[in-house]
């Protein structure tokens, strides 16, 4: 469904106008040599007792060097030989070793823990949540007990995996080519692998339900010639702040200008942001991938696709405060010019990433739709595009072009601005895979536009933003991240393409940040702040909440001894929203 809607002032809404074949870790792929292993490998104790001996089998389950070696340590030979690592990789905590049968010998152990992910192919963390149970056995040979019956898969204690993983992302591209777009992976290689474990990922692609809403320049076609080296082509200590690399890609000669520098932003970012330094020395066929930059490539020249820009450090904070939109200053507040400064029934609104447009929700005034979607510029004026007995908090896409908002919990709309003639028109988003979960309470487009962070029946999810062929986008692929949530969620924004800062309906830290992966829930200070915390807005050095008293702001460089809430000054003992750009 498409509905323009004219420029007109009222709130009346007008329409009609104008694989990884034998091991679950994440390998590298074509030519890239491996190196090998570490040797310092737990190996199973002598004499030790069998329930002590699962533990140990499921640390070193967390080593994924040549199949799972230390873990098949624990085995019988038998058993090693059938046992099938590669089916699954769970990801456990909390776990309890409970004995359900033993002799002299032989034993039987129940394994319960609470669930909380899986590793995909490829590194792809999946966050889960319930109950897990499994069972093994042991026999008792030449004194030592072993194990002789597991369930296919390997099983991890999150601790252990935590400390044996590390997560590292890739970088693809948004449809437009003009923002890299994160795509999580868990990493279990040394220092020496560590580059070629990422180029390798990379040509492999992006994850199946990030894939269908991102480019790839390194996709089919492109491989890799010879090994990674040094930048100075030696082929020893590949790896992190070792003078840089050299990599050379096969197929990419044929890639006119632009494509081989959005494949120089993709392997560029995903190495820099991994910690490995440049100069990042990337050949097409034997040749420079670019004669510019034949000593090698640096951050500052993909700066354009840096996937941490984007704020807006012009526009600075703003609130709506007794219904009004204001611009915050370190004394007080000033009323935004135009309508949405002078109005007094705002209750919640959105600014663009470069502040130009705003997005307002504003009471009607009247019960059959109580709410209404604004779009305007910012000094300027401003008329209703949607509305509804609720609409949730506005958010605006990546280039500005459009704000989104949800519609009585399950209707997603798309407003959609021409840059020519400032019409807006209104599209409908198939969120038919979120209204299955449940009623939708908040929606925040990420940065690069192609992930929202939503809220649904209190959970949080990610869902990935496809483009269709006609009408407006669908919201695909939702998953689930906060597990261990513990209370519902209120309020949600993005503090970086890869972190979401969340607002929960506890008194007790009432904030955390949550990975876009789901595979970290780490709760913020809760100094300061009183319940209940109602919305929250983020940056990716700030987070703004509204609380039961004012508008408090947590700075992300503060030393963590020194790191609490500290109310905004200009917005001193006020119940405002807090506004950031984008």
């Amino acid at each position: 469904m498409r509905v323009v809607i004219c420029g007109v002032a009222g709130l009346t809404v007008l329409s009609g106008c104008a694989s990884l074949p034998d091991t679950s870790t994440p390998e590298a792929i074509g030519t890239i040599a491996r190196i090998p292993p570490s040797q310092n490998q737990p190996e199973p104790v002598p004499g030790r007792e069998p329930d002590l001996l699962v533990r140990d089998f499921l640390k070193a389950s967390t080593d994924p060097v040549e199949r799972h070696r230390a873990a098949r340590q624990f085995l019988t030979p038998a058993t090693s030989q059938k046992w099938d690592d590669a089916a699954s990789a769970t990801i456990i905590d909390k776990v309890d070793v409970l004995p359900e049968s033993r002799t002299a010998d032989r034993a039987t152990y129940l394994i319960r823990a609470n669930r909380t992910g899986s590793l995909q192919p490829g590194g792809t963390y999946q966050a889960e949540e319930g109950t897990f149970e499994s069972r093994v056995s042991l026999v008792r040979a030449d004194g030592d007990w072993r194990i002789d019956e597991l369930p296919a898969g390997v099983i991890m204690d999150r601790s252990q995996f935590l400390n044996s993983y590390q997560r590292k992302s890739l970088h693809f591209l948004d449809p437009a080519g003009t923002s890299t777009v994160p795509d999580p992976r868990w990493i279990s290689a040394t220092r020496e692998q560590l580059a070629a474990e990422l180029i390798g990922l990379l040509i492999q692609g992006p994850s199946p339900t990030l894939a269908p809403a991102v480019r790839n320049e390194l996709g089919e076609g492109i491989s890799i010639r010879g090994p990674i080296t040094k930048a100075d082509g030696r082929t020893n200590s590949v790896g992190v702040g070792l003078g840089g690399i050299r990599a050379d890609f096969a197929g990419a000669a044929g890639l006119d200008r632009q494509s081989r520098e959005l494949l120089a932003a993709q392997v560029v970012w995903t190495l820099a942001n991994a910690e490995i330094s440049g100069p990042y020395v990337l050949l097409a066929d034997g040749k420079p991938l670019d004669g510019r930059y034949a000593d090698g490539w640096t951050t500052a020249d993909v700066a354009a696709l840096n996937p941490v820009a984007g704020d807006s450090a012009d526009t600075g904070l703003h609130a709506v405060s007794d219904g009004v939109l204001v611009d915050v200053t370190d004394t007080g507040t000033v009323p935004a010019p135009g309508y949405f400064g002078t109005v007094n029934n705002m209750r919640t609104a959105a600014l663009s990433r470069d502040g130009s447009y705003v997005a307002a929700v504003v009471d009607t005034g009247r019960q059959s739709a109580a709410n209404a979607l604004m779009i305007g510029s910012y000094g300027g004026g401003a008329f209703p595009v949607a509305e509804g007995g609720a609409v949730t908090r506005p958010t605006w896409a990546a280039d500005d072009g459009s704000a989104w908002a949800v519609i009585d919990g399950s209707r997603v709309v798309q407003a959609v601005r021409d840059r020519e003639t400032g019409q807006v028109s209104l599209n409908e988003v198939d969120a038919s895979a979120i209204n299955a979960l449940g009623t939708i309470t908040e929606m925040r487009l990420s940065r690069d536009g192609v992930r929202a962070a939503l809220i649904v029946d209190g959970k949080v999810y990610v869902a990935v933003v496809v483009p269709q062929q006609r009408g407006g986008p669908a919201l695909s692929a939702p998953m689930l991240v906060a597990v261990g949530l513990g209370s519902p969620a209120v309020s949600l924004d993005w503090s970086t393409s890869e972190t979401l800062v969340v607002a929960r309906a506890t008194p007790d830290t009432p904030v955390a940040m949550v990975a876009v992966d789901g595979s970290r829930f780490d709760t913020l200070p809760g100094r300061n702040l009183t319940a209940p915390v109602s919305s929250v807005d983020a940056s990716a050095m700030i987070e703004y909440v509204a609380d039961a008293r004012a508008v408090f702001q947590l700075n992300n460089s503060d030393p963590e001894t020194d790191r609490y809430w500290r109310e905004v000054p200009g917005l001193s003992g006020r119940r405002a929203v807090p506004v950031l750009p984008g």
